[in-house]
């Protein structure tokens, strides 16, 4: 076995060891590492772009919801962290590929929010309001 891969095992192995991990998380950070590991030993440099390599579409978690660009997880991804990459959240909703309403919040709190809605009936509220 390559021993870029084996470092990068037993890296993998002891973040495993303090949290929760998916399976496709796992390989895909032995994968990162081992070849950040070899690219560092051989000289060259890690990552060259800016951008964190987290799919969009598995970026909006049960409790989480991972930033695209740097990778950092949050509740809600908000205005102020997203112009620290110079986006609005229209432009990040378009430059991933994301609905244009859809809320940049963890699956938990959206949930939570259309049910709050729900129990509070503003609909009914205007309707009256109108009359």
């Amino acid at each position: 076995m390559d021993e870029y891969l084996k470092e990068a095992l037993e890296i993998v192995k002891a973040q495993a060891g303090v949290r929760t991990m998916a399976e496709e998380e796992l390989t895909s950070m032995v994968q990162k590492l081992a070849s950040g590991i070899k690219a560092v030993a051989e000289g060259g440099e890690v990552g060259g772009d800016d951008e964190a390599s987290v799919d969009p579409k598995k970026a909006i978690r049960e409790k989480t919801i991972i930033c695209c660009v740097c990778g950092k997880s949050f509740k809600i991804l908000a205005k102020k962290h997203l112009a620290t990459h110079d986006l609005t959240p229209e432009e990040y909703r378009e430059k991933f590929g994301y609905k244009k309403k859809l809320p940049l919040v963890c699956k938990s709190l959206q949930r939570d929010r259309r049910k709050k809605m729900n129990e509070m009936e503003l609909w009914k509220k205007v309707k009256r309001q109108k009359k």
